[in-house]
């Protein structure tokens, strides 16, 4: 497919049609399903898959149409790299397109991580699970940090937006604003600099906008957007139409037998919120979900999730996946199908959160598709994303310093006894955290090595310790 791609596209870029259906459908079903089971390493890790296949690779889209749908993509609230390959899909293949890549994105990640959660509440317990997820808890932490420091690499390169950063962790590590709150400041923020001071954004804007490529695309940058790509009132209508059906019947169903207090009911209805606050990813809506999921529902405890997101990093897909994880065990303790079926009551709970979790990134994509197709020479919404961007930093900091106190001190730490915090440190967790913050960000090493490594010293820690 790759080897002639650049050759037919000069025929066809005249025209919208002839040019896409050189991509056969096959061939990208194919790759999303592949994509799926390989999608390791977050969603920078993610992104650059589908850029290396896509752009350099097959030739199937250009750099800048690619740059142009990711910008849209971290601007939209949900898994930015699971709503880009649901955009591609659906620029090339129609709405079945969008569905079938984004679908498979998700669905072996959703399989692994339920059939992980189920040995998980039943082999949980075991000393030698305990110790490898005693080694992972640490690296998570690490891989979190390396998130905010790369995310940070890339973005903080005016004063301007490190000094936004700084004011999103204050925020949300002393004034308690939510995370709503951030990205709404960060936005209006973001378009007063753009238009009284866009000197102090203007730089972070480059990386994305700078798009050099020297091999000709099926969808190359001067091709013209295909026919259902286009605005059309319609279409748009009928799209709004079934996207809020798809939420308002099952919701409705699980409200009119079960009432609101049940718990697929308000879990359908928190991980509703929850999808429309994923700004920036998974890392900074974790907080939330780890607040409602914790503290308010009780669906499982701290411990519980801190190795939720451990099993998470090992499994390809987005990390927001763990609300998988946070669906079944919330299932499984609350058992509201009897004692006898509490792996039934879980399998559903995993089923329904993860269905309103993903719901609206399809409908936003498909919605939005065509608006951000029709403004491909607009670069505005990216001023916008650019301080949104600095902030997600800073509460990603936010969120690693709060995983850190849960990891590399034990349960005896007293915040009000500052002389606690020394004789409270883990000091096994703490090499662990080194060890492997040292090799994500000195020796460049992959996240699932990471993993792989510090569950091994886990297990090593358990027999000498």
């Amino acid at each position: 497919m790759a080897a002639h791609s650049s050759v037919e596209v000069k025929d066809n870029t005249s025209k919208a049609g002839p040019a896409l259906a050189n991509i056969e459908f096959g061939s990208a079903f194919l790759f999303w399903l592949k994509l799926g089971f390989i999608s390791f390493g977050g969603p920078a890790g993610q992104i650059a898959i589908m850029h290396q296949e896509l752009v350099q690779k097959r030739h199937w889209i250009s750099e800048k149409r690619f740059l142009h749908a990711l910008n849209f993509c971290m601007v939209l609230p949900g898994p930015e790299a699971q709503q880009l390959a649901t955009y591609l899909g659906w620029l090339m293949h129609k709405t079945r397109g969008g569905l079938v890549a984004g679908v498979c994105f998700i669905l072996p990640s959703f399989f692994l991580l339920t059939a992980l959660s189920a040995l998980y509440v039943t082999s949980g317990q075991l000393t030698w699970v305990q110790a490898a997820l005693f080694g992972v808890k640490p690296a998570v932490t690490a891989i979190v940090i390396q998130a905010a420091y790369r995310i940070g690499a890339k973005t903080l390169k005016t004063r301007a937006l490190v000094l936004i950063a700084v004011m999103a962790f204050l925020a949300v590590r002393f004034a308690d604003l939510g995370f709503p709150g951030v990205i709404l400041v960060s936005a209006i923020l973001g378009t007063i600099l753009a238009k009284f001071a866009p000197q102090c954004i203007e730089h972070a804007l480059a990386h994305h906008n700078a798009a050099k490529s020297s091999h000709a695309a099926i969808i190359d940058d001067h091709t013209p957007t295909p026919t259902h790509a286009k605005l059309s009132q319609h279409r748009l209508m009928w799209i709004a139409m079934v996207g809020s059906l798809c939420w308002l019947i099952p919701m409705g169903l699980l409200y009119a037998r079960m009432g609101f207090e049940h718990p697929l009911t308000q879990m359908a209805w928190f991980f509703t919120k929850a999808a429309l606050l994923t700004f920036g990813g998974a890392y900074a809506v974790l907080p939330y979900v780890y607040h409602g999921a914790v503290s308010e529902f009780s669906w499982l405890n701290a411990s519980q999730m801190m190795d939720g997101l451990a099993l998470g990093e090992t499994t390809p897909g987005p990390l927001i996946m763990i609300v998988t994880y946070v669906g079944f065990l919330g299932g499984y303790a609350k058992a509201f199908w009897g004692d006898g079926h509490q792996m039934l009551s879980a399998l559903a709970s995993a089923l329904c959160v993860t269905w309103f979790t993903f719901l609206p990134s399809f409908v936003f994509i498909f919605l939005g598709g065509p608006f951000i197709e029709s403004a491909r020479t607009q670069v505005r919404f990216g001023h916008a994303l650019s301080t949104i961007t600095a902030s997600v930093v800073g509460v990603i900091v936010n969120l690693g310093l709060f995983f850190a106190l849960q990891v590399l001190w034990t349960h005896a730490l007293v915040m009000n006894e500052p002389s606690s915090w020394a004789t409270a440190l883990d000091i096994k967790a703490c090499i662990i955290f080194l060890l492997s913050i040292l090799a994500l960000l000195k020796l460049k090493r992959s996240v699932i090595e990471v993993i792989i490594l510090s569950a091994i010293l886990g297990e090593v820690a358990q027999l000498l310790f």
